[in-house]
């Protein structure tokens, strides 16, 4: 099975940028004018998962609450710092978790949509 985690968001440029650029992802493809959508997929090649982002002409209506959390699991101390780093060479603010367990086990900042994303070190190997 693979999964993919669908969200529509109004700026796909941004978007990109964010999780190409800053959290190290790759865009695995995209669409144009499907139904008046237009699309990008986004993550790492030979995985069973990734992101897709849409945007159309309707506005994106998110509605979440803080404890809606995307949590990244870096597999080395080496990615973990090169994350956060990234981070903060970009101006992305940490922020604090309403859930203790993630400000204790992980950094959590927002993604340009406003979703809370926590990049932790907890399944770091060796």
């Amino acid at each position: 099975m693979n999964l993919r985690i669908a969200r529509h968001t109004d700026d796909l440029e941004k978007i990109e940028d964010f999780y190409v650029n800053i959290l190290g992802f790759e865009r695995l493809g995209g669409f144009q004018n499907h139904n008046n959508y237009n699309g990008i997929f986004i993550g790492k090649p030979k995985l069973d998962w990734h992101f897709e982002f849409t945007q159309s002409d309707a506005k994106a209506d998110h509605t979440f609450d803080q404890d809606d959390v995307t949590v990244l699991y870096s597999k080395t101390i080496s990615e973990y710092n090169q994350f956060i780093n990234r981070l903060l060479d970009n101006n992305i603010s940490i922020i604090t978790s309403k859930n203790p367990y993630w400000n204790k086990n992980g950094k959590m900042f927002l993604d340009p949509d406003g979703f809370r994303i926590v990049v932790s070190d907890l399944k770091v190997k060796g």
